[in-house]
């Protein structure tokens, strides 16, 4: 039996995604794309045909971005038997509001093609704008994945308001402390590793419901050390480097079912005071945020210069 179905046994693979044919080829439970995975996939023309429908619509600009995005949803959902994750504009990442509003319409553009909004995960980066956003929309039913999650106090705070998911990235801060120190890293010591293992352990030993997906892995190893983890996304060519590997694969993180009382809620002013003292949270979440809204004004320029 190949790593991907051992795996596949103890941890929910999600594809990390928005290729179709990938998302065929591995039949994950779920997917998650971000807006550099969508520029990606609208590059590539797979898309071609929904765009040219979406221009026949007269939507202003801002309507189009919002439906490429759903487009983009709906193929997977017609693929996957779980959730998509889509990601609300990084441009709002510090406006709560504003990311409530784009959330609730994002969801009554799936529910417009016949999706439940149970199926549909809003991806929201975890400042603390947004874990105040995620609050009120889980509130209202609708699910949430806090992405661009790199310490455990961006963590504690997810949980505090009950987020559906939290998506912990692996490789990045593997990143930073390479640059940071120079050192190599082994898969039991990676720092990304070792923050998953962390938040995972830290929910379970304290009843939280919120899913622990680790994300944006460098290499095998690292999803190797997170077997057992709730949800790993992944990307096609991981996926393919672990249905070719036919070693052993040993569950590495455990719920053993035993719960302790829940800490106080996390307050803003030391959410805010604990990621500042985090030179790596900090800068990578912010770099994540700046690249991300790159990669969104790329899209719009893209669909600009083809259709307006």
């Amino acid at each position: 039996m190949n790593q991907l179905a051992q795996l596949e046994k103890m941890t929910t693979i999600v594809a990390d995604t928005g290729d179709i044919d990938s998302i065929n080829q591995f039949q994950p439970q779920d997917a998650t794309t971000n807006p550099s995975l969508v520029l990606k996939a609208i590059e590539s023309g797979q898309f071609d045909a929904k765009l040219d429908r979406l221009a026949q619509q007269n939507l202003t600009q801002a309507d189009f971005i919002d439906h490429i995005g759903v487009e983009i949803g709906e193929e997977i959902l017609n693929t996957v038997s779980g959730y998509v994750s889509t990601e609300v504009d990084a441009r709002l990442s510090f406006n709560t509001e504003k990311t409530i509003e784009k959330a609730r319409k994002l969801i009554s553009l799936y529910e417009q093609k016949g999706f439940a909004k149970e199926r549909v995960l809003i991806k929201i980066a975890s400042t603390w704008e947004g874990i105040q956003a995620a609050k009120q929309l889980e509130a209202e039913g609708i699910k949430c994945n806090l992405t661009l999650l790199f310490s455990m106090v961006q963590a504690q705070a997810c949980a505090d308001v009950n987020a559906t998911l939290i998506s912990p990235f692996v490789g990045r801060i593997l990143d930073w402390y390479k640059n940071a120190t120079g050192e190599n890293y082994s898969s039991e010591t990676d720092p990304g590793v070792v923050s998953v293992k962390s938040i995972f352990n830290y929910y379970k030993q304290h009843g939280y419901k919120t899913i622990v997906m680790g994300a944006s892995f460098r290499n095998i190893g690292e999803i190797q050390a997170l077997a057992g983890c709730d949800r790993l996304t992944i990307a096609p060519a991981l996926l393919d480097a672990l249905k070719n590997n036919d070693q052993p694969l040993e569950q590495q993180l455990f719920d053993n079912g035993k719960v302790s009382e829940k800490p106080d809620v996390i307050s803003e002013d030391d959410f805010r005071l604990a990621l500042n003292a985090d030179a790596m949270a900090t800068e990578k979440l912010a770099e994540g945020i700046r690249n991300f809204i790159k990669d969104q004004q790329t899209l719009e320029q893209l669909i600009a210069k083809r259709y307006y």
